[in-house]
Parts: structure tokens; sequence; C-alpha cells
């Protein structure tokens, strides 16, 4: 395991251990790639960080204005595929 692979070897290693999984992507609060798993082109795994911070932006936003408390998760469904946003930390 090389350290300067970061997230990767676990994003890789949780996408062979889990049945379903397409890719795995850790993403900054600002919506920067931190670690993506291995077959993720950049420049998608770019759009999905974008796409996943603003889609839990929202929903964050949504808790605070009705009062709701944190969000912890927010999930789309696809026709063909599910994405779950899930914050990894404070």
């Amino acid at each position: 395991m090389a350290l300067d692979r970061g997230l990767d070897w676990l994003l890789d290693d949780l996408t062979s251990r889990v049945q379903y999984i397409r890719h795995a992507l850790v993403l900054s609060n600002d919506g920067l790639v931190t670690g993506a798993s291995t077959g993720l082109a950049r420049e998608d795994a770019e759009h999905l960080a974008a796409v996943s911070s603003g889609l839990h932006s929202l929903a964050r936003g949504s808790g605070r204005h009705f009062r709701a408390g944190r969000a912890r998760q927010t999930m789309v469904e696809f026709d063909e595929a599910l994405l779950f946003v899930t914050a990894a930390g404070d």
C-alpha cells in the first residue's frame, strides 16, 4: 500500500468488497476530489464531486431552514443507479 495514493486504496477495497458499488469518491466540503476509486476517470470524479457537494449543500440548507436538524445522508435514485452522499466528519 503506497502512502502517496491517499484514500484511493481504501475506496478500491470498498468497491471490490461490496457488491453493486460502481465507484466510490471522497470529496472536501467545497467539492474537490480528495480520493477516488480506480476506474473513475478524473473528469467524471470531478463532475460527481461537484454534483454531490451541491446536492448535500441543498440538503443541509433545507435542514437548517426547516429546523429539521443535520442532513446525515443525501440519496438520489436513478433508473439504473443510486447515489449516496454521506458526511465523513464534521
